[in-house]
């Protein structure tokens, strides 16, 4: 049975075991995936890159990801996420040890384009959390195991660069380190994938056979879901813009962040990873935020009240990215990119509070369709960023359209009929798992 309660002390428990080691899998995925991003300087300097081209590299490590997320959700839904987690993390770590081999701007583009993929991780971690909690818990849950996730990002911009200065104080070359230093989060992504299929199983009442067409983990008795079933719903796109104005940022700031701060504010490259490394780092707490938050306004208001806390916390989002532009000081910049970046991710949290409950038919679909939106507001973001513009202004202008995303919020409406289905009473849900006392 379903859990109904996010018990961290429990190690034990499928749902749990779950939940521990899909997010320490979506870490180590996100550390492979911008571990490079602190190490652009060095780069840059290597192959003599102009600024289209780091902006078609940033661009290039968030585009594939968008068509693995749709993919990906699809598999899951036939699959069960553990062993489309386990393949992705093996296949994964080939392009993310393979970067090193590069040895000019296209080698390297299509390197960092391959690696984009493992960013489909995020759609099995959701999907795998939300087979295994329940309704009244699973956007905590959700929101929890994406942020520690996520987390690996801001880790990659401290941990990257003291990585290359243990291989430089070895007596090696900045370009032998800086390849070597890929290799690290390659063997941890191999690490996990076997870890991740032995001690997982699909959902909680067991493993799924690669011949069955009927998942056990779908949120609900009945046919499985389908890609087409849940592009259908309008709703689905609306909150595949949002997530675009949330996690689309976050992976924007991930890119560019320690080259802003190196090149504006003229930081060494340990100092700039630092500075940009807080930004993730709010991941720790900031994303469960969001995912507890709209789950107890969720259990208040209904799905309407997930809806509003969601448009909040992306409005609040443009308001703050705003204010980061325009600050010309350290300190300033680095407190309201702290600000802002809290918004961020409680915003990203916020939105899988939410997308269980579209269709939970089709739960991997709906994920993989959001998630996708949050790597083409990526995309689009890049552009921003490859010209011209000063980074500043694109920053400007990001937060311009993040303040527009937020109206899509408006367009999450639920009748009364979904209200009963997904929200049903909490006595239901505390018997959902017996072996679990519910969170209050």
């Amino acid at each position: 049975m379903k859990a109904t309660q996010v018990k961290l002390s429990d190690f034990s428990s499928p749902p749990m075991r779950a939940f521990h080691l899909s997010w320490v899998a979506f870490f180590v995925c996100f550390f492979g995936w911008f571990g490079i991003a602190p190490l652009t300087p060095l780069v840059r300097d290597e192959f003599h890159l102009s600024k289209a081209q780091l902006g078609n590299i940033m661009i290039a490590s968030v585009a594939i990801t968008v068509l693995a997320r749709l993919f990906i959700g699809v598999l899951c839904d036939r699959f069960g996420p553990r062993r489309v987690y386990s393949g992705l993390l093996a296949l994964g770590a080939l392009p993310v040890a393979g970067i090193g081999l590069s040895h000019g701007y296209a080698s390297f583009l299509v390197a960092r384009l391959l690696i984009g993929a493992i960013g489909a991780s995020f759609v099995v971690t959701q999907y795998h959390t939300s087979a295994m909690f329940a309704s009244r818990v699973v956007g905590t849950a959700n929101a929890t195991a994406a942020g520690w996730g996520n987390l690996g990002g801001g880790v990659a911009q401290m941990v990257m660069p003291m990585i290359v200065a243990g291989f430089l104080a070895l007596g090696l070359t900045t370009a032998q380190s800086w390849r070597l230093a890929m290799v690290v989060p390659a063997l941890l992504m191999v690490a996990l994938s076997i870890v991740y299929l032995k001690f997982t199983q699909d959902g909680p009442d067991g493993n799924r056979g690669a011949s069955q067409e009927e998942p056990r983990t779908t949120l609900r008795p009945g046919k499985t879901g389908t890609f087409l079933a849940a592009a259908r719903d309008p709703r689905v796109w609306a909150l595949a813009v949002i997530y675009g104005a949330c996690f689309g940022v976050e992976l924007t700031i991930h890119n560019v962040a320690a080259l802003y701060f190196r090149d504006r504010f003229h930081l060494s490259l340990g100092a700039a990873g630092f500075v940009a490394g807080l930004f993730g780092a709010l991941a720790l707490f900031a994303r469960a935020l969001g995912g507890i938050f709209g789950d107890r306004a969720g259990r208040r208001f209904g799905l309407r009240g997930r809806a509003s806390f969601l448009g909040s916390m992306v409005l609040a989002e443009g308001v703050f990215l705003t204010l980061f532009s325009r600050m010309g000081s350290l300190p300033l910049a680095i407190a309201s990119m702290v600000v802002f970046g809290l918004f961020v991710h409680m915003a990203a949290g916020a939105t899988y509070s939410v997308v269980p409950f579209l269709n939970r038919r089709a739960v991997g679909s709906v994920a993989g369709i959001v998630g996708a939106g949050g790597n083409i507001g990526a995309v689009l973001a890049g552009f921003l960023f490859r010209g011209g513009m000063a980074t500043e202004r694109g920053f400007l202008w990001l937060g311009v359209a993040v303040l527009a995303a937020a109206g899509s919020s408006l367009l999450l409406r639920f009748d009364a009929s979904e209200e009963v289905e997904n929200e049903p009473l909490l006595s239901l849900d505390r018997g959902a798992d017996k072996g679990l006392s519910p969170a209050e």
